[in-house]
């Protein structure tokens, strides 16, 4: 389907403001508070683009659990002038992707395509975003979609200790709540709920458009003021990157899932830091250096040396005003009680000593190679980008995050260590344990 022209006023170019950081990545606010962000990438033949808004499943109230999801799915169905199968003919046609996502503090609709083809992506993402209608028969449609969704993750174990393991950290709190809500509250969720989290929401001054790849900032921008011609007002600014800091009521908890299989999932951690906090590369050296690949101390204690799981790894969390630092195994049932003991071992030996310098320094470069590595496509350079400007309102050129990560010191990754470790854990379990009494004695003295 061809797409429309939608350039209809001048005086967006009159008070929009454009920046170019140290980093590469420019920067131009438009009326309405609309950011565009883009990186440009020499010798790559595509283009990525990204409408980022700032709303996720933790700014939903327990009755519309899951609405940032539900509607992320919804909004592909049908805008005024594209129906689902003509949206989906428009990106097959030029060899195009065109997906979202919805995580707790943000949702991400975005598009990859051949350079040639960004005006496209732009309005055809846009026309989703912006457009995207509510209609009450696709409502019925996308709802059995997302509870066949809830389906899926009930039946993978290791998806499903995910979200009752940060339940089990953050308790009643949106942040704990799975992104994908409950069977109980999508059933319930109306079409008027939807589309009014959708128009309050969905606003200009909370969304980042970025774009990387084989293009030009300006171009770029007029791109995007000709697809949010009519969305965009004066008055408005950048809505405030999400701060502040977490008061929880609830202390951490012991979870148990009842599942019917050959395993025992296991994952225990505790709340950590959120993203303005500092520490933050030190915690990733931590991570890294304790769970985060094959050198580290989990994989060599557990899988290596005794064989007892063939998955053992941790991961970190961080959402604005809080973190969680997890570590995940699974195992025989007859071995859950050794694996528990020797991850809480290892825990309390690095909470009290900390690192070696062999292990900080291994990690870094873990840290460094991974990151390069996996910024040499443009989608990985819109993500990067986007997310940045969303959660931070700055941007890092990738030399001076390299510096960040070197200037990481041993004693600094232990202060972290011993700051984190020896706060109060949570736990979950899930595996063919009918009650708590009937887990391990270890894994009940987690908590």
């Amino acid at each position: 389907m061809a797409t429309k022209d939608r350039s209809r006023t001048t005086t967006l170019t009159r008070k929009s403001k454009t920046r170019t950081p140290a980093s590469g990545v420019q920067r131009t606010v438009l009326p309405g508070g609309l950011r565009v962000v883009t990186e440009h990438m020499p010798g790559v033949r595509s283009a990525s683009v990204g409408i980022w808004v700032g709303v996720g499943s933790r700014d939903e109230q327990p009755s519309v659990a899951g609405a940032a999801h539900f509607l992320e799915h919804l909004l592909f169905k049908s805008t005024p002038t594209r129906s689902a199968l003509e949206i989906a003919q428009v990106v097959d046609g030029i060899g195009g992707e065109l997906n979202a996502f919805t995580s707790r503090e943000h949702t991400c609709f975005y598009a990859h395509v051949l350079d040639e083809d960004l005006a496209l992506a732009i309005d055809l993402v846009s026309d989703v975003v912006l457009r995207g209608r509510c209609r009450s028969s696709d409502v019925d449609v996308e709802r059995q979609v997302v509870l066949e969704e809830i389906s899926m993750r009930d039946d993978d174990p290791e998806d499903l200790l995910g979200d009752d393991f940060l339940t089990a950290l953050f308790g009643d709190h949106p942040v704990g709540r799975p992104v994908i809500g409950s069977t109980e509250s999508i059933e319930a969720m109306t079409r008027s709920q939807l589309h009014s989290f959708h128009v309050r929401r969905y606003t200009p001054q909370r969304m980042v458009v970025a774009v990387a790849g084989n293009i030009d900032h300006e171009q770029t921008v007029e791109m995007v003021r000709r697809s949010f011609a009519g969305h965009v007002h004066d008055g408005a600014e950048p809505a405030p990157r999400r701060e502040g800091r977490l008061r929880l009521r609830t202390t951490p908890a012991l979870s148990l899932i009842e599942h019917d299989g050959e395993q025992a999932h296991l994952s225990l951690g505790v709340r950590a830091l959120g993203r303005h906090e500092g520490h933050r590369w030190a915690l990733s050296v931590l991570n890294t250096a304790v769970g985060g690949g094959l050198s580290s101390r989990l994989f060599q204690e557990i899988r290596e040396s005794r064989g007892l799981a063939y998955s053992v790894y941790s991961s970190v969390d961080t959402f604005a005003d809080t973190g969680a630092f997890s570590v995940y195994a699974g195992c025989q049932p007859d071995n859950l009680a050794e694996v528990t003991t020797l991850i809480r071992e290892v825990l309390a030996q690095v909470a009290s000593n900390g690192i070696t310098e062999a292990e900080c320094a291994r990690a870094k470069g873990s840290i460094r190679g991974g990151m390069v590595l996996g910024l040499e496509d443009s989608g990985s350079r819109m993500h990067r980008i986007g997310r940045a400007e969303l959660n931070y309102g700055s941007h890092r050129s990738i030399t001076e995050t390299l510096k960040r990560i070197d200037a990481v010191t041993n004693e600094e990754v232990r202060e972290v260590a011993a700051m984190l470790l020896t706060r109060p854990f949570a736990a979950s379990v899930v595996g063919p344990y009918k009650r708590k009494r009937d887990l391990p004695a270890v894994v009940r003295g987690i908590v």
